[in-house]
């Protein structure tokens, strides 16, 4: 079996300072940084998803903004890591995703990234993930707030299974 770890939209706009702040940001970003380095030690392939909005009037994550950008230190934990450019909340639609999974040959994937219940559930659901064993990294996700992060938790609970980081990589 060959596992990649996923990390979606660890973006700046999403950190203090960004333009759309959320909730636990540095514990999830230090948890996110912990399995990374677990995972290029397992030379487990490590896939960093990147959205792009459509529009440079988007309120986050617009076009050649410094808040589009991956997370200065998550791009230093797995520089070499290729970048996945989404637009969409599934990490599937309309990008090269599957066709890298399967040039790796990986049959399981680790999801970690922003927000939990946008873009990690409709990648973890995605019909397009049907083919791989999808595990959410719970430690590695966050959103608006502890509340909605949790209530996305209990939902997506019910169709993939939830680790911690630590637990993924014993």
């Amino acid at each position: 079996m060959t596992t990649a770890l996923l990390i979606i939209d660890l973006q700046n706009d999403y950190f203090p300072n960004g333009k759309y702040p959320l909730w636990n940001t540095e514990q999830t970003l230090a948890n996110t940084l912990r399995a990374i380095e677990q995972a290029r030690r397992q030379g487990m392939p490590v896939i960093h998803v990147q959205h792009i909005a459509a529009s440079a009037a988007s309120p986050f994550f617009a076009p050649d903004t410094h808040g589009v950008q991956i997370h200065p230190q998550v791009l230093a934990a797995a520089p070499d890591a290729p970048v996945v450019v989404k637009s969409h909340a599934d990490a599937f639609l309309d990008t090269t995703l599957d066709a890298l999974l399967k040039e790796f040959k990986v049959d399981s994937l680790l999801i970690a990234g922003m927000m939990t219940q946008n873009c990690v559930t409709h990648t973890a659901l995605s019909r397009a993930a049907d083919p791989y064993q999808v595990k959410v990294l719970r430690d590695c996700c966050t959103t608006v707030d502890q509340m909605v992060h949790e209530i996305a938790l209990r939902a997506l609970g019910d169709k993939v299974e939830l680790l911690d980081g630590g637990q993924a990589f014993a």
